[in-house]
């Protein structure tokens, strides 16, 4: 059982340990304040010399594939003759956090970064201006020769130019891209992008959801693009079957015109074109209906998404005040110099 007088030796010691390293921290204040000092001043270096640094935001909303209801019924009629036009169901892929992590895929962002705009009037590529304005053209060399340029590069690239791609995918989804959704209880997701320059973040948020966007209309609406291609080329072979029938029937009654009312074998040619005529009619009419529907179905489908807002210059940009630099390298420098301190005395305590 621990007695009231060992409570208060115990609280005793721990008051004078604490008094002990005050002392000696105490001691030591020229070199804490000269160290906090010289840390105050690279702070304001820094914060001197730190560009400004803007964001670009893009906001978007996705589809609800729920907005498919009104079609239900006529999706169901074409089903019954064996026509898949898709119920949308196949997005899942695109929805909630799905799309959050295909936005940061690295082969959409490799194509948005190869993605050429108008700059200084000319095309180049994304990558290109990346790697200028951040003066990274002579950091990868190939035998001392700098990166060549991405733009025009007529599809094929070197081994370094891959190398490459993959390094600014890292930078950029570590310090500067970020996708989330606004709320959760909301269905818009923001973009943002932030850069030193400007006109590049503007430009790759609205690349990126450009190139997700025709991605999505590609994969979602594929095999509804494949069934009105197969639905287009039946109704075209029955029209074309439909009016050779009819070409048939016109040149049989003419060559059998007068002729003896009497022989009905005459009339068997005709007859039959005109069962020909009758049943490419009703095929023709169940193929076209059905190829409207693909084209309704096609339409609901595109596009996934509706864009709120687009990022609009002047950009929202923000730099390190000089006042917060100083503070921020004071602060840091104190608080390192003081547990350099505290390490070194005990440092010495121990094996000294």
């Amino acid at each position: 059982m621990i007695t009231e007088s060992q409570n208060e030796v115990s609280l005793l010691e721990i008051i004078n340990k604490a008094k002990n390293w005050f002392n000696y921290l105490l001691s030591k204040w020229v070199v804490i304040i000269l160290l906090s000092t010289i840390g105050g001043v690279l702070g304001f270096v820094v914060a001197y010399r730190a560009q400004f640094k803007y964001t670009a935001t893009l906001s978007f909303v996705v589809e609800d594939d729920k907005s498919s209801n009104g079609l239900s019924g006529a999706l169901g009629l074409a089903s019954q003759f064996g026509i898949d036009l898709g119920s949308g169901s196949g997005g899942t892929v695109f929805a909630g956090s799905n799309l959050l992590e295909l936005m940061k895929s690295k082969s959409l962002i490799k194509k948005t970064l190869l993605s050429e705009v108008d700059f200084e009037n000319k095309k180049l590529s994304l990558i290109d201006i990346y790697i200028d304005y951040t003066n990274s053209r002579n950091k990868w060399t190939n035998d001392g020769e700098p990166i060549p340029y991405f733009t025009n590069r007529n599809g094929t690239m070197t081994l370094l130019q891959d190398s490459v791609i993959n390094e600014i995918y890292k930078s950029i989804l570590k310090s500067s891209l970020t996708i989330a959704p606004r709320d959760k209880k909301l269905g818009i997701i923001d973009v943002k992008f932030v850069s030193t320059n400007g006109f590049f973040a503007k430009e790759f948020v609205e690349k990126l959801v450009e190139v997700v966007s025709d991605f999505y209309s590609r994969t979602k609406t594929a095999k509804t693009v494949a069934n009105i291609s197969i639905l287009q080329r039946q109704t075209d072979s029955v029209r074309f079957q439909l009016n050779n029938a009819i070409e048939g029937v016109v040149s049989i009654n003419d060559a059998t015109y007068n002729l003896n009312p009497a022989l009905s074998i005459s009339r068997l040619p005709s007859q039959k074109r005109q069962i020909d005529i009758q049943a490419n009619t009703a095929i023709l009419t169940e193929l076209v209906k059905n190829l409207e529907l693909a084209k309704i179905s096609l339409r609901k489908e595109t596009p996934l998404i509706q864009i709120i807002d687009t990022p609009e210059y002047p950009l929202d940009k923000e730099k390190l005040s000089k006042r917060k630099g100083v503070l921020i390298g004071f602060v840091v420098s104190n608080f390192l110099t003081i547990m350099g301190l505290i390490f070194r005395r005990i440092w010495k305590t121990i094996f000294v």
